[in-house]
């Protein structure tokens, strides 16, 4: 029996959705893996960087982790599973608590170890444990943060690089995802991406070097938008290094990362653990954001995918790259194409494994620039931000009603103002996971206080409304009207 189902004749036509378990033509659907790999390879880059991790492991473990989590889910929840933000704050913590990278990865595997005990406390005890902590005022929230919260990543690091560039890309973005007929629309990402790293040659041709912000430099310097320089000297074939703890010290230019067993010490793992709040509920929100765009009620596979991502952050720590999330810039490539085959996964896993054993197509995608990044990721970010407000518009959450309204507010100004809340000088709580925590937390404080009037429309769950009213069910179960 097939894995996947072919989609009508294999072709895509106007206005149609490809369901997580059908597929396109092969040579289709390796144009859609390519866009997923292009999705989620900057920030999978980026964020073990910031981590003093391997990026070339990173990327490799996370095609890893993500076929995993596919054969767990059983192909229900099309995810890609890349390098966490999350743990940037608690990589630099301990670090300055004189840790090492086997430090923070000890540390991070055991909250990939706490994540997959909570996965299997939820699929056991019922999705009904999420309804009542996240009803669907909370989960648009967290859906909204997961983008909103990437907008500084945008103007901060990518727009200020070329900004004349990342303007024409979102433009071409715009136009082919709007404008474009059939595939070419639904390959809009990828073609933008392709046409940005042309016109940025281009322009080194024409107007030759730029004086910008540089993302390698960390400030304003003079270079060519695209530099192949560590194109040329990347090796065609190669596993990443291992790692020699005996000469790493704290932001050295001299340090080499990479294979590593990771090591296990009770404080640095107490200051990780607090972060396994916000992956549950952006675990959550990214299901929910699938649920919404599928038409599918994935509730009941809601505990499988909280779970399959500890087990692919503890194997990603185990041999010393960074930890996995579910990654919401792929949410945002399934909602330009409305593709959302698992079997595109598949390709972009295979992908990103073949990039961890080759640091020359590793270096090609990197040197991606950052102006023709910025221009895709204002589109594909505001878009996961605005699946959010979708999931209050059919849920019918009314904001006229304090009890939903304060939490909210408060919690989606911490989140995207990336507030701080400082608890010690080794332990902070700030952006997604702060906003997270003060929008679930203010919410059920505000309903426990609030008289009974205003909670009588309360729905006492989460209830997601993608048709007509009812067809999902506060108990799992699919209506049979369906």
């Amino acid at each position: 029996m097939a894995l996947w189902r072919l989609h009508g004749n294999g072709t895509l036509e106007e206005g149609a959705v490809v369901a997580p378990d059908e597929r396109l033509t092969w040579g289709k659907t390796i144009g859609l893996g390519a866009q997923h790999v292009v999705a989620m390879f900057g920030a999978t880059f980026v964020f073990p960087l910031l981590m003093g991790l391997n990026p070339q492991l990173a990327v490799m473990m996370s095609g890893i982790a993500t076929l995993v989590f596919l054969l767990v889910v059983k192909g229900r929840v099309p995810s890609y599973l890349g390098s966490s933000a999350s743990f940037v704050g608690v990589a630099t913590a301990i670090y300055g608590a004189g840790g090492n990278p086997a430090d923070v990865t000890g540390a991070m595997l055991w909250v990939g170890v706490l994540l997959f005990m909570v996965g299997l406390i939820i699929h056991f005890a019922g999705s009904g444990v999420i309804h009542r902590v996240l009803p669907p005022v909370v989960t648009g929230a967290v859906v909204m943060l997961i983008g909103f919260n990437l907008a500084p990543v945008v103007a901060g690091v990518y727009w200020p690089q070329d900004q004349w560039i990342a303007l024409l890309v979102m433009l071409i973005v715009v136009v082919l995802s709007v404008g474009a007929r059939g595939f070419i629309s639904r390959i809009a990402i990828f073609l933008s991406l392709v046409i940005g790293y042309v016109l940025s040659w281009l322009a080194d041709l024409m107007f030759g070097q730029i004086t910008s912000f540089s993302a390698a430099a960390g400030e304003v310097t003079t270079h060519w938008r695209v530099d192949w320089s560590g194109v040329a000297a990347a090796n065609w074939v190669g596993l990443p290094p291992l790692t020699d703890l005996s000469t790493w010290s704290h932001n050295a230019a001299t340090n080499v990362v990479g294979l590593h067993a990771p090591a296990f010490n009770l404080a640095f793992i107490l200051i990780a653990l607090p972060v396994v709040i916000a992956l549950i509920a952006e675990n959550t929100g990214h299901v929910k954001a699938v649920a919404e765009m599928t038409g599918t009620n994935l509730d009941q596979d809601m505990g499988r995918a909280i779970a399959a991502d500890g087990l692919g952050s503890v194997l990603a720590t185990a041999v010393g790259a960074g930890p996995t999330t579910t990654y919401a810039e792929n949410i945002g490539v399934m909602a330009a194409t409305r593709v959302y085959s698992t079997a595109a996964y598949v390709v972009a896993s295979i992908v990103a494994i073949l990039f961890g054993f080759s640091p020359k197509f590793g270096a090609i995608i990197s040197a991606t620039p950052g102006g023709v990044l910025g221009g895709i990721t204002v589109v594909l970010y505001g878009m996961i931000g605005l699946l959010g407000a979708k999931i209050w518009k059919e849920n019918q959450v009314d904001f006229g009603n304090p009890i939903n309204l304060v939490p909210v507010a408060a919690g989606i100004i911490i989140g995207i103002g990336n507030v701080t809340l400082t608890f010690s000088d080794s332990f902070s709580l700030s952006g997604i996971a702060l906003g997270t925590i003060i929008t679930v937390g203010v919410y059920h404080l505000a309903h426990w206080l609030a008289p009974s009037h205003l909670k009588a429309d309360d729905a006492g769950g989460t209830v997601l409304i993608v048709d007509r009213p009812g067809i999902y069910t506060d108990d799992d179960q699919i209506d049979s009207r369906r």
